[in-house]
């Protein structure tokens, strides 16, 4: 069996990556962090969402010799210039928070109206190995913040999220209605043949 790594110690992102590269690419074996020797992650010090996939990325290869992917996701608020971006899961401290993340997302727009809550949901998903050139994909949620949290599914900001088209937000979504509007099932749908190809699937 092939394996490959994930960079992360997010449960519910290796969940979603195996649900969605399995199918794809046959005999995979998607490890997480929690499989493989620890090893000192590295800060995410890089301005775009892109190059804190890659360096993840890149250190995961380093460190453990695997074939290694990895992402960096967030939201981009319209009326808030593009923030928090790349901070989205740090934004309200080092704990990486959801709930403190959620609130102080909730009153930087308390005074914003409906119409332009507006919002992104962005993942970049870098795949590297050794000898080879380095493979990114993009993927894109569009939709807007509601005014107050709903559902119990997801994490980080489903709470507050209401995709284009829908009338609950991406925490009160199947995992199958879910895994086929997110932002990082798009990338991870875009990279899976990729990734097939690249480990002779």
């Amino acid at each position: 069996m092939t394996k490959v790594l994930l960079a992360s110690n997010n449960k519910k992102k290796l969940e979603e990556l195996r649900r969605i590269l399995t199918p794809i690419v046959p005999g995979i074996e998607v490890l997480g962090l929690g499989d493989v020797a620890p090893y000192d992650e590295p800060a995410e010090t890089e301005p775009t969402f892109e190059g804190n996939a890659l360096l993840k990325a890149h250190a995961a290869l380093a460190a453990t010799g695997l074939p290694s992917i990895a992402d960096d996701s967030g939201i981009c608020v319209d009326a808030l210039n593009g923030m928090p971006g790349v901070l989205s899961a740090r934004w309200s401290g080092p704990a990486k928070d959801n709930h403190a993340n959620n609130l102080l997302l909730l009153g930087h727009l308390e005074d914003v109206p409906d119409e332009r809550r507006g919002a992104s949901f962005i993942a970049a998903v870098a795949f590297v190995r050794p000898d080879s050139s380095d493979e990114l994909v993009l993927g894109e949620m569009r939709g807007s913040v509601i005014r107050e949290l709903r559902g119990t599914g997801g994490f980080g900001y489903d709470v507050l999220f209401q995709a284009e088209g829908y009338d609950r937000t991406t925490a009160e979504l199947s995992i199958e209605e879910k895994d086929a509007i997110s932002h990082r099932g798009k990338a991870l749908r875009a990279l899976a043949p990729i990734v097939a190809k690249a480990l002779g699937g």
